[in-house]
């Protein structure tokens, strides 16, 4: 049986023996530090800080800290959060938290300059909240939402990402 890490290490002079990061249970975890888009920077740098893999907050501070970190141009973390309230939240909410994160990544590619990634992300955003027909949780203003992923992607699938200003990339998570 051949070794991936021994052929990495012959084939391209990789060096695999370097420890990875990993939680208790074996996933791999990323500690590298990143900067406010969410790319990754080289161990060692300065970056933004990260939200904690393991966060749990209620459906209410999760959103209020979504909001926190997209008012202040972090779209990234702010998808960490959302994401982290998907994967906590009841079964029937799922849907509607994935939008969410959905949208922070759209506005995440934007703000890298990826328009073709940013577009079809608020897209799908758009249709995951707008299919959303119960009282949202934490005052989710699920009408608005769509209003704007829908807006935004058509805008920039029309235009790119040419003259659109931060302010028009920070969308109220509540109405």
């Amino acid at each position: 049986m051949i070794h991936t890490a021994s052929v990495l290490r012959a084939w391209h002079g990789v060096d695999v023996s370097i420890a990875r990061d990993r939680d208790p249970s074996g996933r791999a975890r990323n500690s590298r530090p990143r900067d406010a888009a969410g790319r990754p920077l080289p161990h060692g740098a300065e970056g933004v800080e990260r939200v904690p893999e393991d966060l749990v907050l209620s459906a209410d501070e999760s959103v209020t800290e979504a909001q926190r970190l997209l008012d202040a141009g972090l779209p990234f973390p702010a998808h960490e959060v959302l994401e982290a309230a998907w994967k906590a939240a009841p079964e029937q909410e799922r849907e509607l938290w994935r939008g969410l994160a959905q949208l922070a990544v759209g506005l995440t590619h934007a703000q890298r300059g990826n328009a073709k990634g940013a577009a079809a992300l608020l897209e799908r955003a758009a249709d995951r909240i707008g299919s959303w027909a119960a009282p949202p949780p934490a005052g989710v203003d699920v009408r608005g939402l769509r209003a704007f992923a829908d807006a935004l992607a058509t805008r920039i699938a029309a235009h790119g990402l040419t003259g659109i200003p931060e302010a028009d990339l920070r969308p109220r998570l509540r109405g």
